[in-house]
């Protein structure tokens, strides 16, 4: 009887799980029995390891082979165990020698050929045996982009299984050569591009200094999408360890090649209209991927055409808008994703989109635009802090040579204004306005005597609800920070409730 053991990590949700991969060969019937809750991708990967085994010169046991994957509580999931499953055997079976790898990780999963094809989640995994004290890991060639700005662990990128045997056998660390990562350090899009709109470009800019949800209604063709583009533009830009948590978000979800590891410009994500609830939070019969919220983490969720979604889609976004987190749970478990984005949501004005203006040129029913606009839910409605109405450019504005500012001018703003802020919220947990709880907003942060008798006055004419009352209050810090004011008067109250009502600024 032989016995080898080597450690790997399962995911769950981006918590990482060292789990040791144990496997014993001993006489009797031919057999393969891998134990500790594995899903049917690992359960297949008995017919991988045996053909990646043979075709790179190495013998399969004609014996009973038993490999354990424990804790044996914990549900594992996907391909990335087949490369530590096949050095476990190998060991066991004499094949190569025996080596103490209790501080070494191994991920990937082995093609026929013995290639070793990449992974999801590498870099979440690599975090995870950072916090377990391991020190070397061995990971894909095509995941070794994930791991360059990890300092605090060697990683050994491979291609073929014979690299690792070379490496466990005599400590030959193979030459890395792969394609240079493409560095984005800043949004592609710039304000300068939107012609006009000085009302909208205000919402935009108070709505990336205090963190507040966007609601833009406008016809069709007058710049909703382009201006929610450029909304990362004009935000502050990530520091390293939110860098980190993005990108890790997105090595899960396997979208990582469509973002560079190092990019400090928030992330921008435009689900379809016709996603699904479980595309839009996350989820999945056996791996729980990061939904459209959970890639949105730290930047922008937009939603285009947002009444055209399918019913209850928009509504599964309330827990997430008011905790910051995802909890999906299954038969499995409960797996919990950061989801904390700013939400931006276009509509036209009506089914047809042209009620604007005086509306000649509509041709809906009241009732129509009434029963469109209602597919928005109330409570929904309720936590957007900002209503802002895009208006057809006119032709004076389309002719102007003049651009308006650009994005680095206004980032500059939203940059100074946060800074304000932060320093008001040194000792809080919170960080931007639109975070600051109910109960300190009734105490440390009571807007000026006038600017609460007016917000009163609208409480008892019922034209505000209690959320509503204290998204204004958030509203006028921001805007307070925005002007260099110390604290909100009567002027920023009414200009925070405009913003909040959807009216014109004056």
């Amino acid at each position: 009887m032989a016995l080898a053991r080597v450690k790997s990590i399962a995911l769950v949700g981006l918590r990482g799980e060292i789990v040791d991969i144990e496997v014993d060969i001993s006489d009797g019937l031919p057999g393969y029995s891998l134990l500790g809750l594995p899903d049917a991708a690992l359960l297949e990967s008995r017919e991988r390891v045996r053909s990646a085994l043979q075709n790179s010169g190495a013998l399969w046991p004609n014996k009973r082979v038993t490999v354990s994957l424990s804790p044996a509580w914990l549900h594992k999931s996907g391909s990335g165990f087949d490369l530590p499953i096949s050095i476990a055997l190998l060991m066991a079976q004499g094949e190569i020698p025996q080596r103490e790898l209790g501080d070494h990780i191994f991920l990937g999963e082995l093609a026929l050929d013995g290639s070793v094809r990449p992974i999801r989640g590498v870099l979440p995994a690599l975090l995870a045996a950072i916090d377990q004290g391991i020190s070397t890991a061995i990971v894909p060639l095509a995941n070794a982009a994930e791991s360059r700005g990890l300092t605090a662990i060697r990683s050994i990128a491979v291609s073929h299984l014979s690299q690792v045997i070379s490496f466990v056998e005599e400590g030959v660390i193979p030459e890395e050569v792969c394609d240079e990562v493409k560095e984005v350090s800043q949004s592609p899009f710039d304000l300068s591009e939107v012609v006009g709109q000085k009302r909208a470009r205000f919402a935009l800019e108070i709505s990336a200094i205090g963190g507040h949800h966007l609601l833009l209604i406008g016809p069709p063709g007058t710049g909703k999408t382009m201006m929610a583009e450029r909304i990362p533009s004009i935000m502050p830009p990530l520091t390293q360890a939110e860098a980190v948590e993005v990108a890790a978000i997105h090595s899960v979800a396997g979208a990582l090649r469509d973002r560079s590891l190092d990019s400090r410009t928030p992330p921008f994500v435009s689900p379809h209209h016709t996603t699904t609830t479980t595309a839009m939070v996350g989820g999945g019969a056996h791996f729980i991927k990061p939904g459209a919220c959970s890639m949105a983490h730290g930047g922008v969720l937009f939603i285009d055409e947002a009444p055209e979604c399918k019913p209850g889609v928009l509504d599964s976004l309330r827990q997430p808008l008011e905790s910051g987190l995802v909890a999906i749970s299954r038969a499995a478990g409960t797996v919990t994703f950061p989801a904390d984005f700013l939400l931006v949501l276009a509509a036209n004005p009506c089914p047809c989109g042209k009620f604007n203006g005086k509306g000649r040129a509509c041709t809906c029913s009241s009732l129509q635009i009434r029963r469109y606009l209602q597919r928005i839910s109330g409570p929904l409605l309720d936590r957007i802090d900002i209503r802002a109405f895009v208006e057809v450019p006119t032709r004076t504005e389309l002719a102007a040579s003049e651009v308006g500012e650009s994005s680095g001018v206004v980032r500059s703003r939203v940059i100074a204004a946060r800074a304000i802020a932060a320093e008001r919220f040194l000792n809080d947990p919170w960080t931007t306005n639109s975070q600051i709880p109910a109960s300190h907003l009734r105490e440390r942060f009571r807007a000026s005597r006038d600017g609460m008798a007016f917000l009163h006055n609208e409480l008892d004419h019922e034209r505000l609800s209690a959320r509503g009352y204290h998204k204004v209050m958030r509203l006028a810090w921001t805007i307070a920070d925005r002007n260099g004011v110390t604290s909100p008067g009567l002027a920023e109250i009414e200009s925070a409730y405009q913003l909040r009502q959807g009216v014109e600024i004056s």
